[in-house]
């Protein structure tokens, strides 16, 4: 999974022209309200007890594959002519999907609760600009890569604490 978001930024990347595509494309400051950073302090996600780190986790999962399901609608009138991006988007969406029920089952197992699911779009201004229907592209895979990667961090953390 950690490969594939790699992949999936690159081709994103790839697809959206000037200057997504130009080399060494970055735009850190680039946020969604509607979608939590993975970004936190060393010190701070380690003071994080277990049931919060799952909850984090679950919570970004849950909106990333509501994001990822816009992503991919906005390529589809965006770059209708790119079935690659096209299946890579769904891809993720579905691996998003897959890693929500996985800690779900490690919360149950846990006894610890399961949010409920909530809608994390809210309105979605469908007048978006191309230009901002690509940068909120940019800004989804790019922090699906990031979540992925912290969310490896945290299972690796739990399968230590609670080997099988």
């Amino acid at each position: 999974m950690q490969k594939n978001t790699s992949t999936l930024l690159q081709t994103y990347l790839q697809h959206q022209g000037s200057p997504f595509s130009d080399p060494g494309f970055s735009a850190p400051e680039l946020q969604l309200s509607s979608l939590p950073s993975a970004a936190v302090p060393f010190k701070t996600w380690h003071a994080l007890d277990d049931g919060e780190r799952l909850n984090r986790a679950q919570g970004a999962f849950l909106a990333l594959t509501q994001h990822l399901q816009l992503v991919g609608d906005d390529q589809s009138d965006l770059n209708p002519g790119s079935p690659i991006l096209l299946a890579q988007l769904g891809a993720a969406r579905l691996r998003a999907q897959g890693l929500l029920g996985n800690m779900a089952a490690i919360m149950t197992a846990l006894g610890l609760p399961i949010p409920p699911e909530e809608d994390t779009l809210g309105l979605v201004t469908f007048g978006a600009s191309a230009f901002e229907r690509k940068c909120r592209g940019y800004v989804v895979t790019r922090e699906y890569g990031h979540w992925t990667d912290r969310a490896v961090r945290d299972l690796a953390l739990l399968k230590a604490k609670y080997p099988a």
